[in-house]
């Protein structure tokens, strides 16, 4: 039987990475995720889960699927109720499609966008499994996406028009200009924001390994933490008891 989470929210994610016991090693250091591989996906692709909850999976960017040179980086992926449907309103409201709608065997059915302001992402419907808990109380358990760009407003109404209704546990904010003399920044692209319960802690351990691997802004509650992995994966990082809406 085909089990639903909620829909228009991201359920999952899949870190594609050159270097896949690397990247397991440091995110279970510093966050406590398991990384172990699968041994009813017939595939025994390698899932990530918080504490009993299974939140991701790991892909290896040398399988010659992959083009060479693919850098690093997360796909993520948002439950949709009709996944050619909604690719077709995307495609009308000024997306670009990367993979065509397909059928992924147990992951459900999957398309690959590029949004208008640039942001890739994937439209699922889930069968079998919905992703991970909306409400769980694990270390580093997903709590919501952000994705900061130069027009939020337009790239929100660009998500309304093309599922029905604004997303669930995601927040658009106007990325941060520049430094002046400095060329612009990469393409826009979907973070996750993790809850912990001591953000402070999950700071040192990430410096221990490296002192370049956190990185902070603003202040007290609207103080930004944001980790990256040695190959440059990013996650937000907000205290478990912060305020509950997606804030940052």
């Amino acid at each position: 039987m085909t089990r639903h989470g909620p829909m228009n929210e991201f359920c999952w994610m899949d870190l594609k990475t050159r270097d896949p016991s690397g990247t397991a090693a440091f995110f279970s250091s510093v966050l406590g995720w398991d990384f172990a591989v699968d041994e009813e996906d017939w595939r025994r692709a390698v899932k990530i889960s918080a504490g009993a909850d299974r939140i991701g999976g790991v892909s290896d960017l040398a399988q010659p699927v992959y083009p060479p040179g693919t850098p690093p980086h997360i796909a993520y992926y948002l439950a949709v109720d009709d996944v050619d449907h909604r690719t077709e309103l995307a495609v009308a409201n000024g997306a670009q499609v990367v993979v065509p709608p397909f059928d992924a065997g147990d992951q459900g059915r999957i398309a690959t966008l590029i949004d208008p302001v640039g942001a890739v992402l994937s439209l699922r419907r889930p069968r079998g499994f919905a992703g991970w808990p909306v409400s769980a109380t694990a270390e580093g358990t997903p709590h919501h996406a952000v994705l900061a760009c130069e027009d939020p407003e337009r790239a929100q109404e660009f998500y309304v028009r093309t599922t029905g209704t604004p997303l669930g546990r995601a927040a658009f904010r106007e990325a941060a200009p520049a430094p002046t003399g400095t060329a612009a920044g990469s393409a826009p692209q979907w973070e996750l924001a993790l809850a912990v319960d001591d953000p402070d802690a999950v700071i040192r351990r990430a410096r221990a390994r490296g002192p370049d691997l956190v990185t902070l802004a603003g202040n007290g509650r609207r103080r930004v933490v944001r980790l990256r992995s040695p190959e440059g994966l990013t996650f937000l990082i907000r205290a478990r008891d912060q305020d509950s809406g997606p804030d940052r």
